[in-house]
């Protein structure tokens, strides 16, 4: 209590400094009077305090550089990554449902969910056959670079060690140029299992969607199989290399014999519908080209064929990546940005390596547009005439509007020549066949190229670097290259390439059927040259997403010229005259979802395989399903239930039931027959093909 009684002493007075030592204060270091300074003890005037303030803050700045810049941007970065993970982990697991109800309203029931509450379950096995690229690779035998590496993925997963050592990457994910099958030294192989492609990348779904909505009404491992193969290997060499056909057969024939003799349900993505149409002709062939199944094998073992997004015919964007390792969005982004493609920054030269990586996977070769000018059209006809490039939000341009008999506004588009797959410029993709003066390339004497001498140039070698100034010339005073030309410049700008590739893919229409060359295997991916098995039971599905503009031809210009560079690019600047135009950044666009055109997805199931033809002697049904496109409301639904693209249609809740309705028993009339949104079968009608 004494304490708290206690008070504060006073203190004592400050101690005035006297005269001497402010007049000490005031001299410098060699006895002088300081500039400014007075005897007295007053204070500074304001004007000189705000200026010395100043001064301080200006040494302030002067003081942070640039690393502390980046350490602040770095520590930033990394306070809310630990922030967002913890409120991630701590967040109950329905709270992004939540939100999404919140916004949006109630969500449906997952496909699975629903059927399973009507009572459907697993009935038929179900064989997954991925596509290009969705497909993981992984590593078990590399050069040193590749140290570590062992049985990690290479395609797939994170892709970390395409930024920690590209060059090296691209070395072991390449194929040799000459047999197409491993380098020396090299083992890279698929991964195996439903993990080989259920994501394409943490968080990217490719197969996973569709798997979980099985498990609900029953599915497991043990009824489900991932018919996983190399994808850059063409289709017969997966055979030749891994006996990867030989063990989907043994798979099948397993799957059917351990669920009391229910045929399977086959279902294809993408380039998997080709290699599985390929399976299903080497099954029945007598060995060794074949795998020894006999004439009944499918009608056996296959209830249905789902084939979703399937480019049965083909897809011009196969043309713009062997020709010059563009497609749409790499256009843009090498106008937008081509130091970062075309030059050596940093050494990188993105553009070449992909090439040369690319042009050693034999089974891009697979999607080169097959049938010609029969069913891609020529320099005048296309089946696609007619087609409107609508924008959503249609702007009125009153130049270009005149008003119909109802006194309604009507747009009239330029009409567009699809059949010119490529143009040089865009005057020659929009003017009459008749004032196209066409310079012969095919017998032209390709020039010499300083540039194949250089030993960068050879590291990264594209058979560019043979092709010469007199070739590059030669291919753009051609000026215009349809369907049945497009094979002709591929082989006179890539011949090693498509040698390779002549000896697995053939891309014309078959005059006789019965003629004993079609047994090769060379036909067997190419609907136009085959015929479906003998499996009058067996249904064929086209399944297919429509509404978003997809590339279908292209304006090309000569690129400029430098070592080691691609000659050809694609002219970004080549746009249509409005927003309703079909010619965006140097491509014209056609229905499709977003990577096949409706032509090739739909047209077989449409006309070629309808009914008993010679391409389907034994009359198997054949049904067109597809699903308009519809994005995403917002960014909490991801990828989005109704989408309509290529890769996300793996998620459309509508296909997801379809497939397993089929799955569970149903057939194709029960589904509700065909599903059409396009002008499909219009289009199929106007190609003039013998049936």
């Amino acid at each position: 209590m004494s304490l708290l009684r206690r008070r504060k002493q006073p203190q004592p007075p400050p101690e005035q400094p006297n005269e001497d030592s402010s007049n000490g204060s005031d001299l410098d270091e060699k006895g002088m009077k300081k500039p400014g300074s007075s005897s007295s003890s007053a204070a500074p005037p304001p004007e000189a305090a705000a200026a010395a303030a100043k001064e301080a803050t200006k040494r302030t700045r002067a003081r942070w550089s640039c690393v502390d810049s980046c350490c602040w941007l770095v520590g930033c970065v990394c306070s809310a990554w630990w922030l967002l993970l913890f409120l991630y982990n701590a967040m109950p697991a329905s709270f992004p449902q939540y939100v999404t109800e919140a916004i949006t309203g109630p969500l449906p029931d997952p496909p699975g969910v629903k059927l399973q509450k009507e009572g459907l379950r697993a009935k038929h096995p179900v064989v997954f056959v991925p596509g290009i690229v969705t497909g993981g690779l992984e590593l078990w035998e590399g050069h040193q670079c590749a140290e570590g590496l062992f049985r990690k993925r290479l395609w797939g997963g994170t892709f970390g060690d395409v930024y920690k050592r590209p060059l090296c990457w691209v070395e072991h994910m390449s194929l040799d140029n000459e047999t197409g099958l491993d380098k020396p030294g090299i083992r890279v192989r698929p991964v195996t299992g439903l993990v080989a492609a259920d994501y394409f990348v943490p968080g990217y779904f490719v197969w996973a969607v569709l798997i979980a909505n099985l498990a609900r009404i029953g599915y497991e491992e043990k009824t489900m199989y991932m018919a996983a193969y190399d994808w850059r290997l063409s289709f017969q060499n997966t055979e030749v290399r891994d006996q990867t056909l030989s063990r989907i057969k043994s798979n099948i024939e397993l799957l059917v014999a351990t669920n009391g003799g229910n045929r399977v349900v086959v279902i294809p993505h993408s380039m998997g519908v080709l290699y599985f149409l390929h399976f299903m002709k080497w099954v029945e062939a007598p060995p060794p080209m074949g795998g020894g199944g006999g004439p009944n094998w499918c009608a056996k073992h296959i209830k249905s064929v789902m084939n979703i997004g399937g480019p049965f015919l083909g897809v011009p964007k196969a043309v713009a990546g062997l020709f010059s390792s563009e497609a749409k969005d790499v256009a843009v982004a090498r106008a937008i940005a081509p130091e970062v493609l075309d030059s050596d920054f940093l050494g990188l030269q993105t553009l070449r390596h992909l090439m040369r990586m690319t042009r050693t996977w034999d089974s891009t070769m697979s999607m080169i547009p097959k049938g010609g000018d029969t069913i891609w059209g020529d320099l005048d006809w296309s089946p696609e005439d007619g087609f409107e490039c609508k924008a959503k939000n249609q702007k009125i341009n009153d130049s270009e509007v005149s008003k119909d008999a109802n006194g309604k506004n009507e747009v009239h588009p330029e009409p567009v020549k699809y059949g010119r797959i490529v143009s040089f410029g865009k005057d020659v993709a929009e003017a009459p066949s008749s004032e196209i003066e066409q310079i012969e390339f095919r017998d032209a004497v390709k020039g010499n190229n300083i540039a194949h001498s250089n030993t960068s140039c050879r590291d990264i070698w594209t058979e560019y670097h043979e092709l010469g100034w007199g070739g590059i010339k030669a291919v753009a005073d051609y000026k215009v290259y349809t369907a049945g030309s497009i094979i002709d410049l591929l082989r006179f700008v890539a011949p090693r390439m498509m040698q390779r590739g002549s000896v697995h893919f053939s891309y014309g229409i078959a005059d006789n059927l019965d003629d004993p060359k079609y047994g090769h295997y060379k036909y067997w991916s190419n609907p136009l040259e085959t015929k479906l098995p003998n499996a009058p039971e067996m249904e064929i599905f086209s399944m297919y997403g429509v509404g978003i503009p997809t590339e279908r031809a292209y304006v090309y210009k000569l690129a400029p010229q430098a070592e080691c560079y691609i000659p050809f690019q694609i002219d970004a600047s080549a746009e249509g005259g409005d927003e309703n135009s079909c010619l965006k950044g140097g491509v014209y666009l056609s229905n499709g979802d977003e990577t096949v055109p409706v032509l090739s997805a739909g047209y077989m199931c449409a006309k070629g395989w309808r009914g008993k033809t010679r391409f389907n002697p034994s009359g198997s049904k054949t049904y067109i399903r597809e699903y308009s496109h519809s994005p995403p409301s917002n960014l909490l639904e991801g990828r989005g239930t109704q989408s309509g693209a290529h890769v996300d249609i793996m998620g459309n809740f509508a296909l997801i039931e379809d497939i397993i309705r089929i799955a569970a028993g149903a057939t194709g009339e029960e589904l509700g027959g065909d599903q059409v949104y396009s002008d499909i079968f219009k289009w199929s009608d106007k190609i003039k093909l013998k049936l």
